[in-house]
């Protein structure tokens, strides 16, 4: 049980879109890569077939399970807090069980270090039994509630909850793009977890039929309420071929939709001239890692919004669409100025997966 216990890694992974996803993946990629000994038991109710896309699952034990909820998403860009409430209500009603639960489930695994990124259940449940813990993330659940506090009476004790919980983390690797996270006893900051990918315009030809001679721009959101009006908009601009990544899916004579079985998402963004997307932790990493300017719209009632606009202006080209015109479908003005857009004013070092799987080792073997 004890060399059980220095070899078995509980990753935690929250669903909440897919940027929580993308790095804790890559951190497992570097994981297998650097420590083949490791076992890593993935929990999280991610697809399975986009965990597939981003990690060998002969290699890593994959479960479904879910110990947040992240926001409640009408749509990429709006979000339902109400019901985002009612859900962590209900979630944390069954705290107590749910961290028996867990805990029995890690003693039964051999389970020697749990990782967030960046449910707290999981934490409490590793502390009860004495697992070390460690977080990765940008930010906590904690504060980007927080922020509803003034809203609804309901929130703050669901507030108080995830701080008690994140305070018992032993080590916390903090990303870029970050609020302070000083519920946390201890952190360190690492560099950004992302990779460029490779270019790959003629299999997407191959597979779409679009137009190589054209300017190519990713539409990246997970949903996205285009009427028909709108999708008409966009199909009128011909100097322009549009592509979508499963399941966000319209077939349209230049809209074409890709899935992550065909080729990584980091591949698709690196064939495309530009993206159009809302701000968000994966989308801006992957940008930066492939140097493509972002045409970027407004995401309302989400606290790390300022800090991710903050950090693409510094770090990329980009051009703000504002919601209304996006949903419009009124493109052509923002794509007519993404391309004579300043260069970015900064770079960001890269590399932070190798360094978090480091960390993450010693963490499991100086217990």
């Amino acid at each position: 049980m004890e060399n059980s216990k220095r070899s078995s890694i509980a990753y935690y992974v929250s669903a909440h879109g897919y940027g929580h996803g993308v790095r804790s993946c890559q951190i497992i990629q570097a994981l297998n890569a650097e420590f083949p000994q490791v076992t890593v038991h993935v929990i999280s109710e991610l697809p399975w077939e986009f965990l597939a896309n981003q990690i060998d699952v002969k290699r890593n034990v994959l479960r479904a399970d879910s110990f947040d909820v992240g926001m409640t998403q009408l749509d990429s860009i709006r979000v339902d807090v109400p019901s985002t409430l009612a859900r962590i209500q209900k979630l944390y009603a069954r705290r107590e069980d749910r961290a028996a639960r867990e805990a029995a489930y890690l003693v039964e695994q051999g389970i020697g270090l749990v990782v967030v990124d960046i449910p707290a259940l999981p934490v409490e449940a590793a502390a009860r039994i004495g697992i070390p813990r460690l977080a990765v993330g940008n930010f906590g659940w904690d504060w980007i509630y927080s922020e509803f506090v003034s809203q609804a009476a309901g929130w703050q004790p669901i507030v108080d909850i995830l701080r008690e919980e994140y305070a018992q983390t032993n080590l916390l690797l903090r990303l870029p793009f970050c609020e302070r996270m000083k519920v946390f006893p201890r952190i360190e900051d690492i560099p950004l977890v992302a990779s460029p990918g490779k270019s790959r315009k003629a299999e997407i030809v191959d597979l779409t039929g679009c137009d190589p001679g054209r300017k190519w721009i990713l539409l990246s959101f997970t949903t996205l309420a285009w009427s028909e009006t709108a999708l008409a908009r966009v199909e009128r601009l011909k100097e322009y071929e549009f592509f979508t990544v499963l399941p966000l899916e319209w077939h349209r004579g230049n809209i074409h939709p890709l899935h992550r079985g065909q080729m990584p998402f980091s591949d698709i963004l690196a064939s495309v001239d530009a993206v159009i997307s809302k701000p968000g932790f994966g989308i801006l990493s992957d940008c930066i890692a492939n140097k493509k300017p972002l045409i970027y719209a407004d995401r309302s009632d989400f606290r790390e919004y300022a800090i991710l606009v903050e950090a693409l202006q510094k770090y990329i080209r980009h051009v703000h669409i504002p919601s209304a015109e996006l949903y419009e479908g009124n493109l052509r003005e923002s794509l007519a100025q993404i391309w004579d857009a300043p260069e970015a004013r900064e770079n960001m070092a890269l590399g932070g997966d190798r360094i978090a799987a480091r960390r993450i080792v010693e963490h499991l073997r100086s217990f």
